[in-house]
């Protein structure tokens, strides 16, 4: 009983005072355009990247920017003939040019997709621009992006704009995983606080950063989170660090084309940095453990015991609970065109989270960590490349 208690005070908590991490409402303000509109180079890492790209970079190349940008898709390392399908597309599509580059692999202490994310800087700061867009290679954006992203940058004095592009959500476990995603990062990371001057909440979304290039140099990227895994969260706390302003929000017309259509997709999309998240401690696994456990699987568990034992107080208690984080969870259903039937399974979908952060655990503590793109964990202190 006790442990309900415990639980749904937690979930009033979560609720009021974890910086309304629940509304899906941290959106891009109304566009201000600037009189003048800086010049942006769009800087794209891909390795292994053939079966998205035609969903994506055509749509990079036709952005509707009234000023100069131009974009450089960094092959790191391909194998499947990324960089010239990239050059055909480009000779196909017109619009912005592009420049198709190869840095080789990653010397020690990086990941292959920071190397690539420096060469591209590097090739960038020839046509000095203004701002650089960080975008994945899996990333289709609307005609208006990058004019909408600068001139929110501009008008709100942003070192960093990052949008949370909208994941794929088709396949059945899709639906049952992606959603709840963005709203566990919501709730780590809530949005109004990253936003916030004097905050120490920092993150970012890798899919979508328009990053300041006076403040890049500042903050010492990518050279400074070299060995980052989840380098968005460590490029924004780098340039929180530098004094920078940021802002990240859901996106409207920013979306990911990378399917996942089965649970062992997701598995590893979660499993291969998540006990990175943890700071490879296992102290805070078990912290997390404990945490999930309470927050998310003891309400169903209470109202069951509750009913069965006769306990009113457990099992009102537990129904409470669980009534209070599904209702936070069907604004995230909602912005993801979801049912809302879906929010009363999230304890369900945060035991495969709980699953698969244990998993990412023993797997570095194995030595092999999860593969992505060809590279896996060599050992336990060994840098994951996200390619």
């Amino acid at each position: 009983m006790w442990i309900t208690v415990v639980s749904l005070a937690a979930w009033c908590w979560l609720l009021l005072c974890q910086g309304f991490f629940w509304r899906t409402d941290v959106r891009l303000p109304p566009r201000r355009e600037p009189d003048a509109w800086p010049s942006v180079c769009v800087v794209v890492p891909a390795r292994d990247e053939a079966a998205v790209l035609p969903a994506s970079l055509p749509s990079l190349l036709a952005q509707d920017y009234p000023g100069r940008a131009e974009v450089f898709l960094v092959d790191d390392g391909s194998t499947d003939g990324t960089g010239e399908l990239a050059r055909e597309l480009s000779r196909r599509q017109g619009g912005l040019p592009l420049t198709v580059a190869s840095p080789g692999e990653p010397p020690a202490g990086w990941t292959g997709k920071l190397w690539a994310v420096r060469h591209g800087i590097g090739l960038a700061r020839a046509r000095d621009p203004a701002y650089l867009l960080l975008t994945d290679a899996d990333i289709a954006h609307a005609p208006d992006s990058l004019r909408t992203l600068v001139a929110a940058a501009r008008a709100g004095g942003f070192d960093v704009v990052s949008q949370m592009a909208r994941l794929r959500v088709e396949s059945a476990w899709e639906r049952l995983v992606v959603p709840a995603f963005v709203y566990f990062f919501a709730q780590l990371y809530p949005f109004r606080w990253i936003g916030r001057k004097g905050s120490r909440t920092a993150a970012a979304a890798g899919g979508c950063v328009l990053l300041r290039a006076g403040m890049a140099e500042e903050a010492r990227i990518p050279d400074g989170i070299r060995q980052a895994v989840i380098d968005d969260v460590a490029l924004a706390r780098a340039v929180k660090d530098a004094g920078g302003h940021l802002w990240l929000g859901l996106a409207d017309r920013v979306d990911s084309v990378r399917p996942y259509p089965r649970l062992h997709d997701l598995w590893r999309m979660v499993s291969r940095s998540a006990y990175a998240q943890l700071r490879h401690n296992p102290l805070l696994l078990l912290g997390t453990v404990a945490g999930l456990a309470l927050v998310y699987l003891v309400p169903p568990a209470a109202v069951v015991v509750g009913a069965a034992a006769g306990s009113a107080v457990t099992a009102v208690g537990g129904a409470l609970a669980w009534a209070v984080m599904a209702g936070t969870y069907v604004p995230m259903l909602r912005y993801y065109r979801q049912p809302p039937w879906l929010a009363p399974l999230l304890p369900f979908t945060a035991l495969l989270y709980l699953l698969m952060t244990v998993d990412s655990a023993v797997q570095h503590y194995r030595g092999r960590g999860a593969a992505w793109k060809g590279r896996t964990y060599a050992r336990p202190d060994a840098v994951p490349d996200e390619g």
